[in-house]
């Protein structure tokens, strides 16, 4: 009886202080990142039969468990992978929304000054310091393009860094977790006890990886299978496999994530398969921020060219031949896709800068005489049976070589715009101020009639009149007399309606009416009397008091030359505020899903993590048990030597 008390004492002893060390070992790892709460499992153990009854004879200790919810663990990587996701998303376009809204280094002061030196132009045509100013402020504005397009690409190159960091720390935990699974396997089938330290660990890992992609775990077993995107597995059982970058085949410059399987080709993950977490974050801001706004800046800078160039070469420089290009021709970017079996190199130029849009495209040839072109923003796509092509106000022409069927091409026509703009011409003299056809009304003249507006386009530069003409207005017949005999005439009412006469045919003149002729256009108002004249003299010779070009050339600040609804500045706000708005967004969501995370880590901390105040607790429970059952193992004690002391 004595020797079965003191080995009741002695299991409750050894309970008591195994209880003891798992508390101590619990506030040993109360800041160990990833560790679960550990308490121990006892029952009684097995009784036995005196006769009188079954008497118990102590306790054991079954196992030692860690706390743990698998509930809770799924709902803080989900968290995880999103909150992370919102953050280096809002990271990055954070450094977009410094840049372009700094009011020193963005674009806005740069085209403002730019357009200064042309007003300041318009007042002084023919001053040394006015061009020089205008060819200064012109140069400063090309380098701002050229440093936020450059600025643009860093970000790009960033990018290609941390996805290639990034897929590197993905692989490395896929790596680590299933050799967990193989250890916690082994350790399970050699002692049927969970290793809780290495199952600890996995799930630290599974968390980790949670931060840098969004996994979906299942477990098999004692083993977790760890997958990505739609269903790809990252781990099974033992086996891992692994994420990659790889250069875009439409685009070199472009690293995209791919999926290894074991020895087969890497497979391109499209943006809906790389979702959460850092490389989910880092995906959707270069796909709907940095691609978007180097677009949208490209625009601008085409737009500029384009627009400038075409009203510089409508008018006459100081030494009175007609204006050249002031901007250098931008081109469109058309990659030819790595996987490309024939030659064919594609060149493009642009025919309508208000057409152009802020998209990519794709070409794919069909074999025959099937080419099909796609609008990478919208999806459409537009079929064609030859070559040239043109779209929205791109042509995209085959320069050499040939193309087989299934060639792919992308097209990016304002991607690299920005980067690309430059200042043409060389010296201020060159900067076309005058106009080269000059409106008078005849001194003699008695009515109120009068020309305002003369412009002239492409086809008059092609060939100007050789000589002054001369219109007269004859009050009997209610016509303009002396338009060139050989040319139609185009009349166009204020309230827009157009009529277009027959050379030599009566002209009749209408008040606010817009007259085109050989390409000079002008508007007349007023109530001309009759037999007053007017007079459209080319200019000759030094242009030096002509202002008309630059007046025009100043208009178009506010000229809704951007996608033929917006100027210049209007469409750089437009960029700004979408980016302020982004980043606005991003940051509301991303802190909400940051408060989401920190509420479902507090409720599984609550759960699994170490409060020391119930570890102290239990310390003091156990350590009073330890003194019982040590008082039980002296009563026992006492009990034997007494029954000893009998004689």
């Amino acid at each position: 009886m004595g020797s079965d008390i003191l080995n009741i004492g002695k299991s409750a002893l050894n309970a008591a202080q195994i209880g003891i060390s798992v508390t101590g070992n619990n506030i040993s790892n109360a800041s160990s990142a990833g560790y679960n709460r550990q308490v121990i499992s006892q029952s009684a153990a097995a009784s036995q039969n005196v006769g009188f009854g079954y008497l118990g004879k102590g306790t054991q200790v079954t196992s030692i468990e860690r706390v743990y919810s698998a509930l809770l663990a799924k709902q803080v990587n989900v968290s995880q992978a999103r909150s992370s996701e919102l953050s280096t998303y809002s990271s990055q376009i954070n450094s977009i929304n410094n840049m372009l809204a700094d009011s020193s280094a963005g674009l806005s002061p740069a085209l403002q000054d730019f357009f200064d030196s042309v007003q300041d132009l318009t007042n002084n045509p023919g001053s040394a310091s006015s061009r020089q100013a205008m060819l200064s402020s012109s140069e400063a504005l090309a380098s701002r393009f050229q440093s936020l397009s450059s600025r643009l690409t860093e970000m790009e190159n960033s990018v290609n860094s941390q996805l290639r960091s990034s897929t590197s720390l993905v692989n490395s935990y896929a790596q680590q977790i299933a050799s967990l699974n193989d250890s916690i396997n082994n350790a399970m089938g050699a002692t049927g006890k969970t290793p809780n330290d290495l199952m600890d660990q996995r799930d630290l890992l599974v968390s980790k990886m949670s931060s840098q992609i969004k996994t979906t775990i299942v477990q098999s077993g004692n083993s977790y299978n760890v997958f990505v995107g739609n269903g790809l597995p990252l781990v099974v059982d033992k086996e891992s496999y692994s994420l990659s970058v790889v250069n875009s085949p439409t685009d070199s410059t472009r690293l995209e994530v791919a999926y290894s399987g074991k020895g087969g080709t890497p497979i391109i993950l499209g943006e809906n398969s790389v979702t959460g977490g850092t490389l989910g974050g880092l995906i959707q801001f270069r796909n709907h921020s940095l691609d978007t706004t180097k677009n949208q800046l490209g625009q601008i800078a085409v737009s500029l060219t384009e627009t400038f160039n075409a009203q510089q070469k409508l008018g006459l420089d100081l030494n009175g031949n007609a204006g050249v290009n002031y901007f250098n021709t931008i081109s469109p970017t058309i990659k030819s896709n790595g996987n490309n079996t024939g030659n064919a190199v594609l060149t493009g130029s642009f025919t309508d800068a208000s057409a152009v849009t802020t998209s990519d495209y794709t070409l794919t040839y069909n074999g025959g005489t099937n080419y099909s072109v796609k609008r990478l923003s919208d999806g459409t796509t537009t079929n064609y049976t030859s070559m040239p092509i043109t779209i929205d106000g791109v042509s995209i022409s085959v320069s050499s070589g040939t193309m087989s069927s299934g060639d792919n091409f992308l097209i990016q026509p304002t991607a690299d715009a920005a980067r690309q703009i430059s200042v043409s011409i060389t010296g201020t003299d060159q900067i076309a101020a005058a106009s080269p056809l000059i409106a008078a009304k005849s001194s003699s003249n008695t009515g109120s009639g009068a020309i305002s507006n003369l412009t002239v386009n492409s086809a008059y530069m092609g060939s100007p009149f050789s000589s002054a003409l001369t219109l007269t207005y004859n009050s009997g017949t209610g016509t303009l007399n002396g338009f060139p005999a050989t040319e139609a005439v185009t009349v166009k009412t204020s309230s827009g309606t157009t009529t277009t006469y027959a050379a030599g045919a009566a002209v009749p003149y209408t008040a606010g009416a817009t007259y085109t002729v050989a390409g000079a256009s002008f508007t007349m108002g007023g109530t001309p009397n009759n037999g007053d004249s007017f007079t459209l003299t080319p200019s000759t010779g030094s242009s030096s008091g002509n202002n008309t070009n630059a007046l025009l050339l100043a208009k178009l600040q506010t000229a809704s030359t951007v996608s033929g609804n917006k100027s210049y500045e209007a469409a750089f706000a437009q960029i700004v505020s979408a980016v302020g708005n982004k980043t606005s967004e991003l940051q509301v969501t991303g802190a909400a899903e940051a408060t989401l995370l920190e509420q479902a880590q507090a409720e599984m901390e609550s759960n699994s993590g170490v409060n020391l105040d119930e570890e102290a607790a239990n310390l003091l429970r156990y350590q009073q048990s330890y003194q019982a059952a040590a008082k039980v193992m002296q009563i026992a004690s006492q009990m034997f030597d007494t029954l000893i002391n009998i004689r």
